[in-house]
């Protein structure tokens, strides 16, 4: 569930994000982030564990840090998902394009007609669905890397020089691709009968997503050079091996996208509903309001012509990652002192002061970088 939620949009947009800065640059934020986004979801998965009633984030949120904190992880969850379904959204419809020649927005809604289906069709389906298509997309992406890495026109200097004027904002888009806090709930449903995996399965799928993460714009840079790299990277780098790389490319973005879809609107579905106190998520009328109030309006947004591809990757990174990763810090706090139960694993040296206000320090720096970046204020990254 966590790789299918982090390799989405994110992943496809970092060689872009990352043209002017460079690899090395990139490589460095991405370890950062993931060791400070992990230590955040193990702080809300230790704070699950310590909860008897079932909820979702807001709602742990709620229970620990009061109405406010409950409404920041609301907003951010909300922030993340728009952002995610309109890159979604928008880099679908220009792949499809690009492969057979439809407008945007056909492709886009032959993306998102299937996505939402699976969606309607709730945890089990999508959990189902992941399985076969995470094997197949996985296969696709060994393939096209390591034909990358050997084509004749390969060259890592291509990807290998540094840039620090354009550093920061990289690191905003890398955070996008490590959020995935709000799963951690739904995770700990899925292995309430075996607590002691929750940890290791949130580690574990965190570490793929960073190989992931690192191997895919290192390839597609040093293939296509900085200044030929596409919001979208499997359009660049699909034509630049030859038309079966670009359909087994595109083929990988696509099912990237698809999965991830499948965890972030399932997800935010679920939010909603206990957010707002609604009937029941498996009441049909209300899941059929629910589901349209999260999937039409990042459809409307993608063809706005307000936000691009990478920006609506930026955005959401750097606003809702900020609070999702800075609140699990209050979260597991509060739920120390009064938490249902004792856990059978709990975080360890990782929730030591130091972590946490590190945590807290960087990523607050890094959403005060992006608002001064929107005032024209500092260097945009692309």
């Amino acid at each position: 569930m966590i790789v299918g939620a982090n390799i989405g949009s994110g992943i496809l947009g970092l060689a872009y994000s990352a043209r002017k800065a460079g690899w090395p640059v990139l490589m460095l934020w991405l370890i950062i982030a993931g060791f400070f986004t992990t230590a955040s979801m193990l702080y809300v998965a230790e704070t699950t564990l310590r909860t008897r009633k079932v909820m979702q984030l807001p709602g742990l949120a709620k229970k620990y840090v009061g109405e406010l904190g409950a409404w920041l992880v609301f907003i951010s969850v909300a922030a993340n998902t728009i952002g995610c379904l309109i890159a979604y959204t928008n880099g679908s419809g220009r792949i499809l394009s690009e492969m057979f020649g439809l407008s945007t927005q056909i492709g886009s809604l032959l993306f998102s007609v299937p996505a939402v289906i699976v969606v309607w069709f709730g945890l089990k389906a999508t959990g189902v669905a992941e399985k076969v298509i995470s094997f197949g997309m996985m296969a696709l992406l060994a393939v096209i890397i390591a034909a990358s890495f050997l084509a004749e026109n390969s060259d890592l200097s291509n990807a290998i020089f540094t840039n620090w004027t354009y550093a920061i904002p990289v690191f905003n888009v890398a955070i996008f691709c490590y959020i995935a806090q709000y799963a951690v709930p739904e995770l700990a449903r899925g292995l309430a009968h075996d607590q002691q995996k929750l940890a290791p399965a949130i580690v574990t799928g965190m570490s793929l997503t960073m190989v992931l993460l690192a191997l895919v714009p290192l390839a597609v840079l040093s293939l296509t050079g900085p200044e030929n790299v596409t919001q979208v990277a499997t359009i660049a780098w699909g034509k630049a091996l030859g038309e079966w790389a670009f359909f087994t490319a595109n083929l990988f973005a696509l099912a990237a996208m698809m999965t991830s879809y499948w965890a972030v609107a399932g997800s935010f579905l679920t939010n909603i509903v206990d957010k707002f106190n609604f009937k029941s998520e498996d009441d049909v009328k209300t899941r059929l309001f629910v589901l349209a109030c999260v999937v039409i309006p990042p459809f409307i947004l993608a063809y706005s012509g307000l936000v691009s591809f990478v920006d609506a990757i930026y955005l959401a990174g750097t606003f809702g990652g900020v609070i999702m990763s800075v609140l699990p810090v209050l979260m597991l706090r509060s739920a120390r002192r009064t938490g249902d139960m004792e856990p059978s694993w709990q975080c360890g040296w990782i929730a030591s002061a130091w972590v946490q206000w590190s945590m807290i320090v960087l990523f607050c720096g890094a959403a005060l970088y992006a608002v001064l970046g929107l005032f024209g204020l500092l260097p945009a990254a692309w």
